[in-house]
């Protein structure tokens, strides 16, 4: 299967159904090296969140502002802003207000962003005692940015552009997907919701691996969605 460069008409759907469908997607971003030389960094979604206007945990529950400006815009509009200080990845769904933030991926690796690119990203995203490993480049929200290049500046309420940054189906869909609460949601601001999705195969590569969780009980703290058709 030749991969599919997705347009904005895949996010017009709401959130929890597009955090879903985003996991096994792929994200593809050119940068330009000091040599001059052009390399495509590529990421697959393994970990997404949804956020929708009506709930607290959500950004846009607070108000329209112009920072979150993107979050009412159409749909497949780019969400970035400044989490702990560093960049973060969203992208808005259907319904004003509603987005999916793009909790954690893994290093894709093909023909058009071939081995060699996992140094690039490492040299974008290193570990304070060296090279961080590739398993780990993309476990965050803001590592995963980092890997790819990816920066508020650049990117915040702006569409993907085919030639520089993409989101690619690349003929993989997970076959379990993990369902659980959101990562640092206050008490109170609708923390109880499970509107965190996690590929069931790479759970172990994302932020916080919900599988290995002490306590937590299937069924009761987290559920397994079967989402192959």
């Amino acid at each position: 299967m030749k991969d599919k460069i997705l347009t904005t008409g895949f996010f017009d759907q709401p959130a929890p159904k597009l955090a879903i469908d985003l996991l096994g997607k792929v994200l593809r971003h050119k940068v330009t090296l000091p040599s001059g030389n052009s390399v495509w960094l590529a990421a697959r979604i393994i970990e997404t969140e949804a956020y929708e206007i009506s709930e607290k945990g959500s950004h846009s529950s607070l108000g329209f502002t112009e920072k979150r400006r993107a979050m009412f815009m159409s749909p497949g509009t780019i969400y970035m802003y400044y989490a702990r200080g560093r960049d973060s990845l969203n992208f808005s769904a259907r319904g004003e207000g509603n987005a999916v933030l793009i909790k954690s991926g893994y290093p894709h690796i093909d023909t058009l962003s071939p081995n060699d690119a996992i140094a690039t990203m490492q040299s974008f995203n290193p570990a304070t005692n060296g090279n961080r490993t590739p398993q780990k480049l993309c476990s965050g929200q803001t590592l995963l940015c980092r890997s790819l290049n990816l920066k508020v500046v650049d990117w915040n309420q702006q569409t993907m552009k085919s030639g520089r940054f993409r989101l690619e189906d690349v003929g993989y869909r997970p076959d379990k997907v993990v369902q659980c609460p959101r990562l640092g949601i206050p008490v109170g601001r609708d923390h109880e919701l499970t509107r965190r999705y996690v590929d069931y195969d790479f759970a172990k590569y994302c932020t916080s691996n919900p599988l290995s969780k002490l306590n937590w009980q299937l069924n009761r703290d987290y559920f397994i969605l079967n989402v192959q058709v």
